[in-house]
């Protein structure tokens, strides 16, 4: 009970479509965190060290991928979550919903080619200065799932200029599968505590799914939550 109560508690978000919610809650859990459960319309994120926003199709992604998602309820919780330093991650959908809501850069649109793609994929680590990287190293590369029609990433030519001068691009895909600018596969925040990717780290993360490497982005991302929780206890 004691060690239950000293690990971190991620929440998971789950809108209507959502449908990675339990690859997230497995994959948290293994690496050492409580994962709780958070239906859209609830707002009170008491308790919480780290925020999930997993893959799915929220709101059957009408209008745009994420655009109704970004004006459920908890999301201004989130954004709130997110002004206090604390971590939150995107992951495919996810990710989508994070930059609509304007908490990270840029936005995603189909992919080139128009195909829904489903797929293992290459990338390399371009920054390990963030939530998701800390327990990896730049140049590391990592072959992780993706599973997305719409994630060709795209920004301002002002904005790709402050990606790369912040050293928020995080990740690369080293053969670009869907036309993402500059090869991109994820990205974070300027205060470098929020993170989104279009690939699932969360699929990755066991010998018996084939491959294990996703573990080290979800340990990361555990260990921002750790310190997150030693945070608030020491204030």
């Amino acid at each position: 009970m004691a060690e239950a109560m000293s690990q971190p508690t991620i929440a998971v978000i789950i809108f209507p479509g959502t449908n990675c919610e339990l690859d997230a809650q497995h994959a948290v859990s293994i690496a050492g965190a409580n994962a709780k459960m958070m239906w859209h319309s609830e707002t009170d994120l008491t308790g919480v060290d780290a925020v999930i926003v997993p893959g799915g199709f929220a709101h059957g992604d009408y209008l745009r991928t994420g655009a109704i998602a970004r004006f459920s309820p908890i999301m201004k919780s989130v954004e709130e979550f997110a002004a206090s330093g604390k971590p939150v991650l995107g992951i495919c959908n996810g990710f989508q919903v994070l930059c609509e809501a304007k908490l990270l850069p840029g936005a995603l649109r189909k992919n080139a080619g128009m195909k829904f793609l489903c797929k293992e994929v290459e990338l390399e680590v371009v920054s390990n200065d963030s939530p998701l990287t800390s327990e990896l190293s730049v140049g590391d590369k990592r072959t992780i799932p993706i599973n997305h029609f719409e994630g060709n990433y795209t920004c301002s030519d002002e904005t790709l200029a402050e990606l790369k001068a912040n050293n928020q691009i995080v990740l690369r895909y080293t053969n670009n599968p869907n036309g993402s600018l500059s090869d991109i596969a994820g990205v974070c925040n300027e205060a470098r505590n929020v993170v989104g990717l279009m690939p699932h780290p969360e699929r990755a993360c066991e010998e018996i799914l084939g491959s294990i490497d996703g573990k080290e982005m979800i340990a990361s991302f555990v260990k921002a939550a750790a310190e997150s929780k030693a945070k608030l206890v020491n204030a």
